[in-house]
């Protein structure tokens, strides 16, 4: 990989800003404030990030252990496609506690796009430890964990961000490192769950709509047409304030979140570029309630 200096980054990803700056739209945050989130620096997530990112901003992180969920408040979602007392109680107490749960996960590339994968990975995914998407079922076979970390205004007391990353336990991979709220958007009448992944000088963000099905399972969506609405988001720094942000039509995701045996949950996550399957992931979220240490800010994640 060349290295073009602590400003730019590697070439790799300089050229990936560019795009996303050329082809895209200069933001101002105060206009436009569900594009703003946490970036990386030119090196990725590294291993005291979220130590480093709290520390910047005056932040004290929580480890909330099994009370700890990626939406403080379930409820938050309420629109016109949906009600939050017509979801399963386990998929809305999922949200809500999702550190009670330990996670399984089943990888399936499809077609002639697992090389796709193997190209991500040692360009990006491995080097940044970000979107980390595993390329086999034997990356998976292991397990991963599954941590939810608080951080909270030092004076305050208000909850800031809410971050969820889980690691693969067979090679320690970072899978995802991402923080999770709810926000709405300009062309969207219904609030959307928003998740930002940290990147070199910006970062992608999710944006995706929510709907109840009449089995009470609960799918959320990054579908949408145009800027402003549901959907894939690239921006890059810019000045203080500012961010160049980029709409990817072309990616879409969708989480179908159901009840299963017991006090366990499923989830299907499927991946198309350009209307095509690209990858699918299977969760099994199986609800577990140990006994939780207090989080040391000293201990790296």
């Amino acid at each position: 990989m060349i290295w073009l200096g602590k400003n730019r980054g590697y070439l790799s990803d300089w050229i990936t800003q560019r795009w996303v700056q050329f082809t895209g739209k200069r933001v101002r945050l105060n206009d436009e404030p569900w594009l703003d989130g946490p970036s990386a620096s030119t090196k990725g997530i590294n291993e005291s990030f979220f130590q480093d990112w709290a520390a910047t901003r005056g932040l004290r992180i929580e480890n909330p252990g099994h009370h700890g969920g990626i939406l403080s408040d379930f409820s938050k979602l309420r629109g016109s496609s949906l009600n939050p007392s017509d979801v399963h109680p386990g998929v809305a107490t999922f949200y809500e506690q999702t550190g009670a749960y330990e996670l399984d996960a089943w990888a399936e590339w499809c077609g002639f796009f697992r090389p796709f994968g193997w190209l991500l990975a040692v360009i990006f995914s491995r080097r940044l430890q970000q979107l980390n998407v595993p390329l086999s079922g034997l990356d998976t076979s292991r397990g991963m964990t599954n941590e939810v970390l608080q951080f909270r205004n030092a004076e305050s007391e208000t909850l800031e961000q809410t971050a969820w990353f889980r690691r693969l336990r067979s090679s320690g991979h970072i899978i995802y490192a991402g923080f999770y709220s709810v926000c709405r958007l300009p062309a969207h009448p219904d609030p959307c769950v928003k998740v930002v992944f940290p990147l070199p000088n910006g970062n992608a963000i999710v944006i995706m709509r929510a709907e109840c099905r009449t089995d009470q399972s609960l799918v959320i969506t990054s579908s949408g047409q145009q800027f402003g609405e549901p959907g894939f988001y690239f921006t890059v720094n810019a000045d203080p304030g500012f961010v160049w942000a980029r709409y990817v039509k072309a990616m879409r995701e969708s989480i179908h979140v159901y009840p299963a045996e017991g006090d366990t949950m499923r989830a299907d996550h499927v991946l198309r570029l350009f209307g095509v399957t690209f990858l699918k992931l299977h969760y099994r979220m199986r609800r577990n309630l140990p006994s939780t240490a207090a989080f040391n800010p000293s201990i790296t994640v």
